[in-house]
């Protein structure tokens, strides 16, 4: 089945639909992330965030979570969160830690 929603990695179109799921910490991290170009680090830390979250690397064309798209299993996967928005924030500023490291790594390797 194929779901037109549906892509590889957690696509930032869907950034947007993912307001309001949890609380203001959380709507501010999204308007930050979806304010910026896709390169932005920020922006680029929170697909990572949301990669890891929705388990993005073991799903298939097959799976259950790619036939309901990629709008309604990263909702899902906030909604359905059990940490704080707190634990979230610090999800996501581990994220850009990590893409900090790779561009920092990335530019020394092109210079």
């Amino acid at each position: 089945m194929y779901n037109n929603d549906t892509e590889l990695l957690f696509p930032s179109r869907v950034m947007k639909s993912l307001k309001g799921l949890r609380g203001n910490d959380w709507d501010a991290i999204i308007e930050n992330a979806e304010s910026l170009p896709e390169k932005a680090p920020d922006h680029l830390a929170f697909v990572l965030m949301m990669v890891k979250l929705n388990g993005c690397m073991t799903c298939n064309s097959d799976s259950f979570r790619a036939m309901r798209g990629c709008t309604q299993c990263s909702a899902l996967n906030v909604r359905r969160y059990r940490g704080t928005d707190r634990q979230l924030s610090q999800l996501y500023e581990k994220a850009r830690k990590e893409i900090t490291k790779i561009t920092v790594a990335g530019y020394n390797e092109e210079n």
